[in-house]
């Protein structure tokens, strides 16, 4: 992948705070462009929202431990180099029922209250998920942009990039998600494909849009659409410069 000077300057300038709803969404939607600001020099911390014990929807009916999931968190996040991460809500009992949450205390979890907040950490990029089928998806990305809302620099930390993650699932449900900023991933998407597969517990077998494959696959689409190998999509909220 060619280095472009002016670009790594760029990413190694940055704070990059990628919020997921559930352990495995942020290294599927940004777990390249966690790599790219790691490489580059900056700094990255992961605040995921809820973990708890599951029971999976499938021909098995097993049951996975939130012991488990935060474990394999730890492992995908070792193996990006994030600086910090987090896992805000270790109840299983608001596992997949983030909605069931007033938005106002979700808000000041992400701006004030946790150990990751933007106000400890001011980050420079914040990354979302895009609202989908999934409940706790969708809470998520209306609490992140209330807390990502315009405000003065000097009364509250004003992120200049607001970015939210592409993900295989998007492609059923009623949000159009057209991604308008893209990530060349070429040299770091076996890193990626490497964290995702941490998160054994939530693997699905191909073709099934959960699966290592399936990430590969979108990987490869987004690329094509900006003639290279691999990359990330994201639709931009806010871009300042």
């Amino acid at each position: 992948m060619e280095k472009i000077p002016a670009l790594e300057d760029f990413l190694a300038g940055q704070k990059l705070l990628v919020i997921s709803p559930h352990a495995d969404d942020e290294t599927a939607g940004a777990g390249g462009l966690m790599r790219r600001v790691k490489d580059a020099g900056g700094e990255v911390y992961v605040m995921v929202l809820t973990v708890g014990d599951l029971k999976h929807y499938d021909e098995k009916g097993g049951q996975t431990l939130a012991s488990q999931r935060s474990e394999e968190l730890g492992n995908a996040m070792n193996t990006l180099g994030v600086d910090d991460w987090e896992i805000t809500y270790d109840d299983s009992d608001l596992h997949l029922r983030l909605d069931d949450i007033p938005r106002r205390d979700l808000v000041s979890r992400i701006e004030r209250d946790s150990k990751l907040a933007i106000d400890r950490i001011k980050p420079t990029i914040l990354a979302l998920p895009a609202p989908s089928f999934n409940q706790d998806h969708e809470v998520l990305y209306k609490a992140g942009i209330t807390a990502a809302r315009p405000h003065l620099a000097t009364m509250k930390p004003f992120q200049r990039t607001v970015l939210t993650m592409d993900a295989p699932q998007l492609a059923w449900g009623t949000y159009n998600f057209r991604p308008n900023f893209y990530v060349n991933i070429t040299d770091c998407l076996d890193t990626k494909l490497a964290a995702y597969r941490c998160h054994a517990s939530q693997l699905r077998p191909d073709p099934h849009q959960g699966g290592v494959e399936a990430l590969r696959i979108l990987a490869e689409f987004r690329g094509r659409e900006i003639s290279v190998q691999a990359a990330e999509a994201y639709e931009c909220m806010r871009f300042v410069i």
